[in-house]
């Protein structure tokens, strides 16, 4: 299995769409997450249930 920074990386270089996180992954992967210089570049979307999904955007979210 792949770490979540590998994960990341996969999705900002394009190799995947997206990152489907569930809600007991959620605490651990974000706090990955936050700490990457491109954070602003990741979009989640709660789906229902409490599962995420991630994309990357080529323009950070303000």
């Amino acid at each position: 299995m792949q770490s979540i920074d590998e994960q990341l990386n996969a999705l900002k270089s394009g190799m995947v769409d997206q990152i489907h996180v569930t809600k007991e992954e959620f605490l651990a992967f974000r706090e990955v997450l936050v700490k990457r210089e491109d954070f602003k570049h990741f979009s989640g979307n709660a789906m229902q249930g409490g599962d995420i999904i991630y994309t990357y955007l080529t323009h950070p979210r303000s």
